[in-house]
């Protein structure tokens, strides 16, 4: 199908719409936008961060998924305590790819899953004993972590326990932070409130525990700020900073420790990838230590060199010159890869339902293949982060926020993309539809995507799915229903 005029797109959305009651229309209706690049504002168009509608079937987390899976999950030196029942740890445990260098076991933790592992009678008289055998247990077991979280799940915030009081005894017990989370998955519309007590954590726990030490600065000290290493994508960004003369100090939280999240309000620039994560502890360090930050996009050579170059004006000459040295030194990869693959790619329309940045972040690197986005949205976003897609977007595509499973489902067989972007929740559906389908929270088990060397892999994969023959032999639903109107006109 061609690109919809604004008309079309209206009526589109509409359409999807009729099958809701009167009320369940008026709310969703909030949620479902034509978008118009040249809107300043997009509360003027589009609602966001609002409770899901009963009923339906939404596609977010929890805020228990937005702290322990998402911010202090991969803190790789730490050990993260999932406080209640099993089954919240083990579904975040090692589900989001977050790379690490060190032994696990030993040194690193992030694939394993510690719990508390609530039974009926701890709900009925409390599990504060059991957390602090637990930490007790952990200390005995895994003596070179340097720190434990308590992650509380949601029946710890409904009978009370006192986390906090458990934590203060524990760390003059064994003499390491133990930090309470009050992240219960009830708490907020979404994970992203997760986000936001995980950063309050750190901010009250671990950030001021270096004021007043020594540390040996450069002036080139910068920190990765909410870049998890989803398949590596921390190392493919920390190899340009590095190249273009910067020191990075902190990355976190992938592949990230406690005395690089304790070191970063020593830098000089907070390098920020997922502002939706992190932007509430960058405020505070811009308030608190007067460092401000920088949001970047490494995804695709068209906005890898728009960061790299306001990046490097943020510091002196020496660092602008490495950096047009780096962006000339990998410019013919980039031409190579675009020559190679956007014969293949060019005029495919895609769709993207994404949490965090990437509905916006990722466009330019299709575009940069010459394909389109002609559909995207967040599952948990805010109207700052719509703020920053619309001027991404094309004008009258659609955007979805917090869209349902019904929704999403036809918004895909009227638009008819190529492929669709999202999550493994999605991802099977789409296939048996017919359409290519790529994970965009988690690469598919591939990446990174990130930085020069990222881009290949990414342009590379979109190939790989689009010219996969499998497609070609499954049936989409409209596609039946033209068989069959076909077939009755003969």
């Amino acid at each position: 199908m061609t690109t919809l005029s604004r008309e079309e797109t209206e009526a589109l959305i509409a359409e999807v719409l009729e099958v809701y009651p009167e009320k369940a229309q008026k709310d969703r209706k909030k949620h479902l936008a034509v978008n118009d690049p040249s809107v300043e504002q997009s509360k003027k168009c589009i609602t966001s961060n609002r409770k899901s509608l009963p009923g339906v079937m939404t596609i977010r987390g929890c805020a228990y998924a937005g702290s322990k899976g998402v911010v202090w999950g991969p803190i790789k030196d730490m050990i993260h305590i999932s406080h209640g029942p099993v089954g919240c740890g083990q579904y975040s445990r090692a589900g989001r790819r977050n790379y690490y260098v060190g032994t696990t076991g030993i040194n690193s933790f992030g694939t394993m899953n510690f719990t508390s592992d609530f039974q009926e009678k701890d709900i009925v008289f409390g599990g504060d004993k059991k957390l602090a055998k637990l930490i007790e247990e952990v200390e005995q077991l895994f003596p070179l972590h340097n720190g434990i979280s308590v992650q509380s799940e949601c029946p710890i915030g409904l009978i009370g326990d006192d986390i906090e009081s458990v934590s203060k005894k524990a760390t003059t017990v064994i003499n390491k932070p133990v930090i309470p989370v009050r992240c219960e998955g009830f708490r907020g519309v979404s994970q992203s409130l997760g986000h936001h007590i995980a950063n309050d954590a750190i901010r009250d726990w671990v950030l001021d525990k270096r004021d007043g030490q020594p540390y040996e600065s450069t002036p080139y000290d910068v920190a990765i700020i909410g870049d998890y290493n989803i398949g590596g994508d921390a190392w493919a960004t920390r190899i340009l900073l590095e190249e273009m003369g910067l020191r990075v100090v902190a990355q976190w939280s992938g592949d990230g420790t406690l005395a690089e999240m304790m070191n970063t309000p020593k830098v000089k620039l907070n390098l920020l990838h997922c502002y939706r994560s992190m932007n509430y502890i960058s405020r505070h360090m811009e308030e608190k230590y007067g460092i401000p930050y920088m949001e970047y996009n490494f995804f695709g050579p068209t906005k890898i060199i728009e960061s790299l170059r306001k990046i490097a004006a943020f510091f002196d000459d020496s660092v602008k010159e490495k950096t047009e040295a780096v962006i000339a030194r990998y410019q013919p990869m980039m031409d190579a890869i675009i020559a190679k693959y956007k014969p293949r790619l060019e005029g495919k329309k895609v769709m993207l339902y994404v949490g965090g940045l990437r509905p916006r972040h990722v466009i330019g690197a299709y575009e940069d293949l010459g394909m389109e986005v002609i559909g995207t949205g967040y599952e948990f976003a805010h109207n700052d982060d719509y703020d920053r897609t619309i001027k991404e977007m094309g004008d009258a595509t659609l955007l979805y926020d917090d869209v349902t499973g019904f929704e999403l489902e036809e918004f895909v067989k009227k638009l008819k993309p190529d492929m669709v972007g999202s999550g493994i929740k999605e991802k099977y559906i789409f296939q048996k539809m017919g359409i290519p389908l790529r994970q965009m929270h988690s690469w598919d088990y591939s990446g990174p995507y990130h930085g020069y060397d990222g881009f290949a892999i990414f342009a590379r994969d979109m190939d790989i799915a689009l010219s996969n023959p499998t497609f070609k032999n499954l049936t989409p639903p409209w596609k039946k229903v033209e068989a069959e109107e076909v077939k009755k006109a003969a």
